[in-house]
């Protein structure tokens, strides 16, 4: 069938799918795609601007020319505004940045302002960030997403309380990288209509309260994806300064994701004034503590409903931290775990007993999962193992699994989680892995020595009714 044949219904189906990508190609690098449609003939120029909503279009403005210009060209759209850094190989900043940059902030500046929808600075120099907030100084009344992010090396950047207004009621994505908000934050308080809230790598100098969170979030009842993610382990609240938890929590009814990096104590503060029903993805980051106390981490988990399907886990060990995932069975289609908990900062043996220590009970979804895979992510080199480690550690991690049936081990682990469950004795020997039945092992050099070494508890297994098979992991 020839497309001009199409009925227009068909055709702006198609149309949307070209201006707003497919999911498999980088849509990100294309400015306006729809540039191309509108120039193939009448007609199609026709539906184009005839669908404008139907088809999200916007005017994608990067700075290459002044803004007057552009909008000469086009009838009236949305406006977005783009700065993405450009440098040269050498780290020059492009001889055409600045001027582009210049061209974007005039837009802010210009009487055009009042058609912008969203804007996304990427990259934003400390030079370039006091015209930038000071352009940012009034409301936006058409602004609907804000993508701003520092470089990590460049000194702290405030966010003024009197940013847009100090309200952005309309505001529906919120993503602030490297960034300094006032506390209690003016402008997180009055966006009551944010779907997707993100303040990633928030500097020491940064802190709000989780206190002051919990009151800028009880507002956001549309609220799907919370991201908040500290720089270092310096964010943890004052016990002296926090408010006691109400009686009741707030509910934020939408929110399906959240993903956080910081202290325990942080999130168990704000968790004590959040349900989240429809949670269906987590995932944590902690600094390693040498105690753990996370009731309200738990409670949160066990009243996920979209939490509990979830049958298998894989424990990740990288080069400084270590991670637990949580994943649906194997042929769910699903392309990440829902549940990611990691642990840095300090040594192997620190890291394993913190994750022993989450893992414990009462741990929802632990204690009933039956696949169990452990192993080392590929920049591990054997000196990151420690000679004098303690078998116990590997014990604890491993004593919650009581459903555990199949245990997938890599070859240095398999060593050393052996080397452990020999070492057990008494009534504890009927306590760790009680359903193992399976022990599948990756990589190993002798496969025949690690079966004598493992012999013993295969036998003890064997004598006490639980069978265990040792077998290699063929992946």
């Amino acid at each position: 069938m020839r497309i001009d044949v199409l009925p227009d219904d068909v055709l702006v189906e198609i149309f949307f799918y070209v201006n707003n990508g497919d999911g498999q190609w980088d849509w990100d690098s294309v400015a306006n795609p729809w540039h191309a449609l509108v120039h193939v003939c009448r007609r199609w120029r026709c539906l184009v601007f005839g669908s404008p909503r139907r088809l999200n279009l916007r005017l994608e403005y990067e700075g290459r020319r002044p803004i007057s210009e552009v909008l000469d060209a086009w009838p009236v759209l949305p406006i977005l505004l783009l700065s993405r850094a450009e440098n040269l190989p050498s780290g020059f900043p492009h001889p055409k940045s600045d001027q582009r940059w210049n061209n974007v902030v005039a837009a802010l500046e210009s009487a055009h302002y009042d058609r912008i929808s969203e804007i996304e600075i990427f990259s934003i120099t400390n030079s370039r960030w006091e015209r930038f907030a000071a352009a940012m100084q009034k409301p936006f009344p058409e602004l609907t997403s804000l993508v701003v992010g520092s470089d990590d090396m460049v000194p702290v950047l405030v966010l003024p309380d009197s940013f847009l207004g100090g309200s952005a009621p309309d505001l529906r994505e919120l993503l602030l990288r490297s960034i300094s908000l006032p506390s209690p934050p003016k402008l997180l308080s009055s966006s009551n209509r944010l779907i997707a809230l993100s303040l990633s790598e928030i500097p020491d100098s940064g802190y709000i309260s989780p206190d002051a969170m919990a009151a800028a979030l009880i507002v956001m009842t549309g609220l799907e994806s919370l991201d908040l993610r500290f720089r270092s382990p310096r964010s943890r609240p004052d016990p002296a300064s926090r408010l006691p938890p109400p009686p009741t929590r707030f509910v934020l009814p939408a929110l399906t994701e959240l993903i956080f990096q910081g202290v325990y104590e942080y999130l168990e503060a704000l968790l004590s004034r959040i349900d989240a029903p429809l949670l269906d993805y987590l995932r944590i980051l902690f600094f390693t503590d040498l105690n753990f106390d996370l009731p309200q981490f738990r409670r949160l988990i066990g009243q996920a409903e979209g939490l509990k399907a979830l049958d298998r886990a894989e424990v990740l060990i990288f080069k400084e931290s270590i991670q637990l995932g949580l994943c649906p069975k194997i042929g769910v289609v699903d392309h990440r775990s829902p549940l990611i908990l990691r642990i840095t900062w300090g040594e192997l043996d620190r890291q394993i007993s913190s994750l022993a220590q989450v893992c414990s009970p009462p741990f929802p979804l632990i204690s009933a999962l039956e696949v169990l895979e452990i192993r080392e992510h590929h920049d591990v080199r054997s000196s990151h193992w420690k000679v004098d480690m303690e078998n116990a550690q590997w014990v604890e991690l491993l004593e919650p699994f009581t459903a555990l049936k199949n245990l997938y081990l890599t070859d240095e682990i398999a060593r050393r989680v052996c080397g452990a469950l020999q070492e057990i004795s008494g009534e504890r020997e009927n306590k760790v892995l009680p359903a193992l039945r399976n022990l599948f092992v990756d990589g190993c050099q002798s496969f025949k020595h690690f079966e004598e070494a493992i012999g013993p508890l295969v036998t003890t297994r064997q004598l006490s009714g639980r069978p265990v098979a040792i077998d290699h992991w063929r992946k």
